[in-house]
């Protein structure tokens, strides 16, 4: 199944196990870029024209369990490896030997171990929003809990059915809510991702009264249209395998990588402000030897490559012009 819009190809390809969509762009080097939660493939759109019109084959897929691509119902098939795998068959079936991996949220760690895993597939890896941090002995929710904070929004993820029942209900409202409240237009939270006890997650949202410059209600409708047709728990699988991830990670506690690599966040992203966010950060050029920029864009929130899609993608063609 194709279909041809511009310059811009939708194909759904059989990648391992799965069904996946896949939205390409251009000719030359291949890029992959990794979309997060809740987005799709259309997150990238600006940085498909752009590396395309810079001479490199960018590639976005439905990463597993979202848009047109195969959504396995147990989180079982959510661990990291399932996530890197997915990214290595696909490198495969394109008909490529090597690539540079672009990860934003969730498609940052799943970029970073794709790296750490797969050097020699890999050639160079691109974090946005979520800074590599190798694996380590105790996973994130076990860390909370020893904290003694139950509210965190990973945790109320965890229940199968809860978030579910919130998000579905209004598919549309939900990606409004969501894309403002945590862009740098949003409002300012007190402590980002903690919500208050008794509270859902989209109580700590707001409903924007008019939209900011880089969100079009069209890209509100089509995001939410997929959510509608496929529902919430594939996405939010991939917060239920945190734990299991975890363990089958083991073998990769304290790994650096060693290829190029750069960062990019919003100085204004809730993530930045999560619990150790800061030491990680400046933890970088240890765990990250191939370092090439760690790009802090002031005024930005958690959707960088859309909230400055310009800077994002100039920044990033001079990185992979760089190679």
């Amino acid at each position: 199944m194709e279909q041809t819009l511009h310059e811009l190809r939708l194909e759904t390809l059989q990648v391992g196990a799965l069904r996946m969509r896949v939205a390409s762009q251009g000719s030359g080097p291949l890029v992959l870029l990794c979309h997060g939660f809740p987005e799709s493939w259309y997150a990238w759109r600006h940085q498909l024209a752009a590396l395309s019109a810079a001479g490199f084959r960018a590639v976005a897929p439905d990463m597993r369990g979202y848009g047109g691509t195969d959504a396995p119902p147990d989180a079982e098939s959510y661990t990291m490896l399932h996530l890197v795998g997915d990214m290595v068959e696909l490198v495969n079936v394109l008909g490529e030997s090597e690539a540079v991996i672009v990860g934003h949220d969730w498609g940052a760690p799943v970029a970073w171990n794709a790296a750490m895993l797969r050097p020699d597939l890999f050639r160079a890896v691109v974090g946005m929003s979520v800074p590599f941090h190798p694996p380590a002995r105790e996973d994130l929710l076990s860390a909370l809990e020893r904290q003694g904070v139950q509210t965190f929004y990973m945790q109320y993820f965890q229940t199968p059915g809860v978030a579910e029942r919130e998000f579905e209900a209004d598919p549309e409202a939900t990606i409004r809510r969501v894309m403002f409240s945590m862009s740098g237009d949003g409002p300012d939270h007190v402590v980002a991702g903690i919500l208050a006890p008794g509270t859902s997650f989209l109580d700590n949202t707001v409903d924007p009264e008019t939209l900011p410059a880089w969100l079009s209600s069209e890209e509100i409708a089509y995001v939410a249209g997929e959510f509608a047709r496929t529902g919430f728990r594939g996405g939010l699988n991939w917060y239920r395998s945190i734990r299991r991830s975890s363990e089958l990670m083991a073998a990769w506690r304290g790994c650096v990588i060693r290829q190029p690599s750069l960062f990019f966040a919003g100085a204004e992203d809730d993530v930045l402000k999560f619990p150790g966010a800061q030491a990680r950060i400046a933890n970088l050029a240890r765990v990250l030897p191939g370092l090439r920029g760690c790009h802090i864009l002031d005024g930005a929130g958690h959707w960088i490559q859309r909230e400055r899609s310009a800077e994002v993608s100039e920044l990033l063609v001079a990185f992979l012009k760089g190679l």
